[in-house]
């Protein structure tokens, strides 16, 4: 953690600070220094004889070897994000977040082993367990999102790995991380987060015991939809086997991404916060609205999973789900086609608002819900703009 003194610094204040190594940004042959780590674009590292090549191929994660093992510019990124998460040892970069959690259970899973996803998970998760890892052998549990410290009874001599997201990203349960973590522990199983919806700024995945903390961040740390990368944030027992399987399989990402998403970063605790802000207003105002069911979102007092919502978390980001009350698709078609200010996309966590239908694959047994279900990704437009455009988006259902 970045102190001035012996006093720890406040996350957003290690926002400011975070990746900016004097190393990186200060040449003392020239008398001096910049804000930014300079883009390092590199794929061939020049040495100064034989023997320094051959003294750098020990391990060389930290310094310069290869262009696919990391220049400055991407290390800067994965130190600022090990000094959000106090506890990790580092954190590893991926070309997109699927390409994170591909990794991560690729390097902790191995064939005849069992793993434990909890059933709200992200698509792309569920098809990465139903595909790629039963076809290696791996057995797949989905389990119910709301179990808590029931998980205990789900666990078997050959369970390698459980896996929460919280909350889910299109229905939003809120796991009791801290009740699953506790049981994983008293039969010594590894657990890993999908913690893109609040990122290490709302949840801290190691202070609550996590092992492994994944975030996608084209999301929030990004910031602007213009670029793809995960990250694996990860606690000290794991750091080994997950950099050396990251590096076999070749995961690395661009100089310049990782420059864009350093930049994106900085602002990340502002944007969060405005997001949030007003995601909580138009959540509050939905609520009320005879059109809409559900609600979902957990900083929404009433609405499911609040109360772990409020014990865990420190924030909320701009991304919910409604209900709408008494139509069908057609009817959840014309609500998001008449909307305005919303883009029809994919993604959430940038400047922009967005709307998605929203379908939820359920393995345990799909939740009743009151209407078809519409994703609302919440930007940076004003919250009253965005309110009427909602309003006049309802009367084409």
């Amino acid at each position: 953690m970045a102190k001035e003194g012996d006093r720890p610094l406040r996350p957003t204040t290690r926002l400011t600070l975070a990746g900016r190594r004097e190393e990186w940004t200060f040449d003392p042959r020239i008398g001096g220094g910049i804000v930014n780590p300079p883009v390092w674009r590199a794929s061939t590292t020049l040495y100064a004889n034989v023997a320094d090549l051959k003294s750098r191929m020990r391990d060389t994660h930290d310094q310069l070897f290869y262009g696919r093992r990391g220049t400055p510019t991407i290390w800067a990124l994965a130190d600022a994000l090990t000094a959000l998460e106090p506890g990790a040892q580092g954190t590893l970069l991926f070309p997109s977040g699927v390409a994170a959690l591909g990794t991560a259970l690729l390097a902790l899973l191995k064939p005849g082993d069992h793993l434990l996803m909890v059933d709200s998970v992200y698509d792309p998760t569920r098809t990465l367990c139903n595909g790629m890892l039963h076809r290696m052998g791996i057995e797949t549990t989905f389990y119910d999102a709301t179990i808590g410290g029931g998980i205990a009874a789900l666990i078997r001599p050959t369970t390698r790995l459980i896996f929460m997201e919280s909350p889910g990203s299109q229905t939003f349960e809120v796991q009791d991380v801290p009740a699953i973590v506790a049981a994983a522990k008293a039969a010594g199983v590894p657990t890993m987060i999908d913690n893109t919806w609040a990122g290490p700024l709302y949840f801290s995945a190691m202070a609550h015991g996590v092992d492994v903390s994944m975030i996608s961040a084209t999301k929030h740390v990004a910031g602007h939809s213009d670029l793809l990368m995960g990250a694996l944030t990860v606690a000290p027992g794991l750091w080994q086997i997950l950099r050396q399987i990251s590096y076999e399989l070749g995961q690395t990402v661009s100089a310049d991404d990782a420059a864009l998403a350093l930049r994106g970063m900085r602002t990340m605790a502002l944007r969060q916060e405005q997001a949030g802000r007003s995601a909580l207003i138009i959540a509050q105002w939905l609520a009320a609205r005879p059109e809409i069911g559900t609600v979902l979102f957990p900083a929404l007092p009433g609405a499911p999973g609040h109360d772990l919502w409020r014990r865990d978390f420190t924030g909320a980001c701009g991304l919910l789900s409604i209900t709408l009350k008494d139509a069908d698709d057609a009817a959840r078609a014309r609500f998001i086609d008449a909307l305005t200010l919303f883009g029809i996309g994919y993604s959430f966590g940038g400047y922009e608002s967005l709307a998605t239908p929203c379908d939820p694959t359920r393995t345990t047994g799909q939740a009743d819900w009151d209407g078809p279900l519409v994703r609302l990704a919440i930007g940076l437009e004003d919250q009253a703009d965005l309110i009427a455009d909602i309003e006049q988006a309802l009367a084409a259902i």
